[in-house]
């Protein structure tokens, strides 16, 4: 890609953080796979990343030689399994800059981790942060995944607490004018994406989170679209609790991340109940382990998070400063690329600058379906729908958007080929 491709704002500087793009691709066995006769082009990684051999290899390795249960036995098998497992968390740990391992929670995904600090708020908390009901209130944002709304409004109707959010201009940015309105004393907490997952927005943090510190609400990230793609530091973003999840960033599925400040997580009840949770049992009442045990009950998902924890190895490998660049670079080329076609409306930010690589977008007059079907045919894989995302596609006015989203994976050549498929596209529906 030229320089002159690369619009004025982005950073213009030699030493580039580079990898091979071509290398990497060689790790990830799927990329060679075709589809309908065509050279797969996976376009689909904000629903799903694919995973390198160098993750895969370390599961079947670890089902292979150290299939055990944690923190249960003290044979070898069961030893080996433990400090695999206690391994990955202290590799998220790094990964994040926690300031603690023990400040790293490992869940099925990031919507149970939304979940579980969602639960920990009810109008009989011990902790006044966690105690809710009629009069207070829970700020999200009109962008957010399904998995970030439903969660707050069950815990509203639970307490009587209100629920409400922050607007979304035309250009796909967070309506930050009504911030200290919006964010005030009755607010307990204000929990939004760090990245959209459908507009590829990358939201501001400073100035929500020192409002937040003013009126004493705490703050909430769904990083599920970040961490696969830009460096998070949960020392500098200074929030409460960050979630993300596994699969988007070469792990597998069934694990994911919630990191909160362990303070914080020290007062919140625990979510589930059962083996490996306590501290004492009798038939009179229990007491609970301490965090992070205390939310990890019942036989964890093991060789999911010693995989996340080789996801992390590998991402680490080549650099999430690298992994950023590439994906601002191949953005860039994109919107230029599909600004270009006729009767194409990109929803969210057209520049590169303050937004990630997930492009959605609507053909003039064309169902964002039969669009997914024909560039399915050409062996080009994109996401159709609403994106468990419904109040965008209602802000914008269409009832589904087609979706592309990038990864360090993702070509130059791979976006052209999208653009040559929304051609056949528009032939085929005039």
């Amino acid at each position: 890609m030229s320089t002159a491709a690369i619009p004025q704002g982005m950073p213009q500087y030699e030493d580039k953080p580079r990898f091979d793009v071509e290398k990497v691709r060689a790790d990830f066995p799927i990329l060679d796979r075709e589809v309908n006769g065509h050279r797969m082009v996976y376009l689909d990684s904000g629903n799903t990343s694919q995973k390198p051999r160098q993750v895969l290899e370390v599961m079947q390795a670890h089902l292979e030689r150290h299939n055990g249960n944690v923190s249960r036995s003290v044979h070898t098998v069961g030893t080996e399994a433990t400090e695999a497992y206690e391994g990955a968390r202290a590799k998220v740990a790094g990964f994040i800059n926690a300031p603690s391992v023990d400040e790293v929670v490992f869940t099925k995904n990031a919507t149970e981790s939304i979940n579980l600090v969602a639960y920990s708020f009810s109008e009989r908390a011990d902790d006044p942060r966690f105690r809710i009901g009629p009069g207070d209130e829970i700020v999200i944002s009109e962008m957010e995944h399904h998995s970030n709304i439903v969660p707050w409004q069950l815990l509203c109707e639970r307490t009587g607490a209100t629920l409400r959010w922050f607007s979304i201009t035309d250009q796909g940015r967070l309506q930050l004018d009504t911030l200290d309105e919006l964010v005030n004393e009755r607010t307990k907490i204000v929990s939004y994406a760090l990245v959209s997952n459908t507009l590829g927005t990358i939201n501001p943090t400073s100035a929500i989170t020192a409002r937040a510190r003013e009126v004493g609400a705490l703050v909430m990230l769904d990083a599920s679209q970040a961490a696969p793609h830009i460096p998070v530091d949960v020392q500098d973003l200074n929030v409460d609790f960050i979630a993300f999840t596994g699969h988007k960033m070469c792990g597998p599925t069934g694990v994911g991340v919630l990191w909160g400040r362990y303070e914080l997580l020290s007062a919140m009840p625990p979510f589930l109940g059962g083996g490996s949770m306590i501290e004492t049992v009798s038939m009179g009442g229990s007491t609970f382990a301490a965090p992070p045990a205390r939310f990890e009950a019942g036989t964890p998902p093991i060789v999911e998070v010693v995989g996340l924890g080789a996801a992390v190895d590998y991402l680490t490998g080549i650099g999430m400063e690298a992994i950023a660049w590439h994906e601002k670079e191949l953005t860039a080329y994109a919107l230029d690329a599909l600004l270009a076609v006729p009767g194409l409306r990109i929803f969210g930010p057209e520049t590169p600058v303050g937004r990630g690589g997930t492009l959605s977008f609507a053909l003039d007059g064309v169902h964002p379906h039969d669009v997914g079907q024909v560039l399915d045919s050409l062996g080009v894989e994109v996401r159709v729908g609403h994106h468990c995302a419904r109040p965008v596609c209602a802000r914008y006015g269409v009832p589904a958007m087609t979706r592309a989203s990038f990864y360090l994976y993702t070509t130059t050549e791979e976006v052209d080929a999208l653009v040559r498929g929304l051609d056949q596209v528009r032939k085929i529906f005039g």
